[in-house]
């Protein structure tokens, strides 16, 4: 049996958890559209936090640790980008967003990810370990 993976604050963000990544981005979301007077939808919020925190979980549980974490916000919603130790490139992360068959129990952080989340990519970072980088597509609140 392995050690779990460590977990300290990403660089730059103090982001250690899950919890911390999702208050995080909501935060950056916020900011920036309170300064354009606008106001995101809750349902795209709740779909971020939900995005935010399998990503972040996925980088604690199966990629060594977290190793940083950033939310920028776009015209089009908000790039979340987690990095972690391991350069495994999860394999269901080409996937089409479909539960594998006979599916029970765990698993459905990557397809959760591939129906709420735009853009996916993956890089191997150069002094190793990945960087998982999505864009979450926010919308304005109705009126």
């Amino acid at each position: 049996m392995s050690a779990a993976p460590e977990t300290r604050a990403a660089d730059g963000s103090g982001v250690a958890s899950a919890a911390g990544a999702r208050s995080h981005a909501e935060a950056a979301v916020r900011a920036h559209w309170e300064a354009q007077g606008r106001t995101p939808h809750h349902q795209d919020m709740i779909d971020l936090s939900l995005v935010v925190s399998e990503l972040v979980t996925n980088a604690i549980r199966h990629g060594a640790g977290l190793a940083g974490f950033d939310a920028l916000t776009t015209v089009d919603g908000v790039r979340i980008s987690v990095h972690d130790h391991s350069d495994v490139v999860p394999e269901a992360a080409g996937g089409t967003g479909e539960l594998p068959p006979g599916h029970r129990a765990s698993g459905y952080g990557w397809p959760l990810v591939i129906r709420l989340a735009r853009e996916i990519e993956i890089r191997r970072r150069p002094g190793g370990g990945k960087t998982v980088s999505v864009l979450v597509p926010l919308r304005d609140a109705p009126q």
